[in-house]
């Protein structure tokens, strides 16, 4: 069977390019929405795929048609090695385009080893601008540390960055004109994300999320927005800018307006499942098998099952919603 010959497709039609890897459950701050404080039961070094086996499982994908890949954890820049794995990652033959989420902490003191890995594109989750706020909100006095690599991956020209905003109740609204504002003389992407309930310790939060059209409505004391076309790796985000701004503004309505028919995703867990779909707990093993020696072949016949199990919508904010019970540290988001 040759890999190269069966898409990645499921059966509603949509075609699966984008696939998220997050290569550990650890990180460096406890964001309140995240992680409790005291942090969560850390997974054993032999719980997580080693390095080998994500770029096996990347290559099949790529084989199959995935030609973009995330890199998300947890915080992937807590991993020892990923400096040295991510350059194995970028030269994978058919794969276009390599990326990182971060939270930005240790960003400043790696630009430079991430640009000689390849990558180019960087997104930064950042929930306020206040430092004060910030340490409430992750439990570590960073702001500072975030900011100058966010200025500091201007500078150097790595484009585009976005600036990952969830936006909750009572936490972080007061601070939405402040962000959008970002965007009129830099060429940040500000993308504000509606808040979405996953995890089993996160209870207290849920569906405090701030619906996307409110924030668009405030967004107008600035300006008019005005739409623009998704680049080609743009994922869910619908795009605007201010008339004349430099950068531009992004909304993910994941809860108040579904984008499922457009979700192009599969998401490698730092375990090695393989997830369809972000807002349902469904996913298949591919650790377990690879460690027991099957073949390239029979790994990607589960990226397939995985494929052809990707559901047509997910439920959230509905009536008979179940409670997500995944972490997203270790689903890396």
């Amino acid at each position: 069977m040759e890999i190269n010959q069966i898409p990645l497709t499921d059966r509603y039609g949509r075609r699966l390019n984008y696939l998220r890897i997050s290569v550990t459950d650890r990180c460096n701050l406890r964001c309140l929405y995240c992680m409790p404080r005291e942090g969560i039961k850390k997974l054993r070094h032999g719980a997580i795929l080693t390095y080998e086996e994500i770029l096996r499982l990347a290559r099949i994908a790529v084989g199959l048609g995935i030609e973009k890949v995330r890199l998300t954890g947890g915080e992937p820049l807590v991993r020892q090695g990923i400096f040295e794995f991510i350059p194995k990652l970028t030269a994978l033959p058919g794969l276009k385009d390599v990326t990182i989420t971060t939270n930005g902490v240790y960003l400043k003191d790696n630009l430079g080893r991430l640009r000689s890995a390849g990558i180019q594109r960087i997104n930064v989750s950042l929930d306020t601008l206040r430092p004060r706020r910030y340490e409430k909100i992750t439990g570590y006095d960073g702001f500072e540390k975030v900011m100058q690599g966010i200025e500091l991956a201007r500078k150097l020209k790595f484009h585009p960055i976005k600036i990952n905003v969830v936006v909750i109740k009572g936490l972080n609204e007061d601070e939405i004109l402040d962000f959008a504002k970002l965007s009129i003389k830099a060429p940040y992407h500000i993308r504000f994300i509606e808040y979405m309930p996953i995890g089993v310790k996160t209870g207290v939060l849920n569906f405090r999320y701030v619906p996307n059209d409110w924030i668009k409505g405030q967004l107008s004391r600035i300006a008019e927005l005005v739409q623009v076309s998704k680049g080609a790796f743009d994922g869910p985000a619908e795009y605007f800018r201010f008339p004349g701004a430099a950068g531009q503004i992004g909304f993910i309505s994941a809860v108040s307006q579904h984008f499922c028919h457009a979700c192009n995703r599969l998401r490698l867990t730092a375990t090695g499942n393989l997830r369809p779909c972000l807002l349902s707990d469904w996913e298949i093993d591919l650790k377990s098998p690879m460690r027991t020696g099957v073949s390239d072949s029979e790994l990607a016949q589960i990226f397939l099952k995985a494929a052809l199990n990707k559901p047509r919508s997910h439920f959230l904010a509905c009536e008979n919603s179940t409670p997500l019970f995944g972490q997203m540290s270790e689903i890396g988001g």
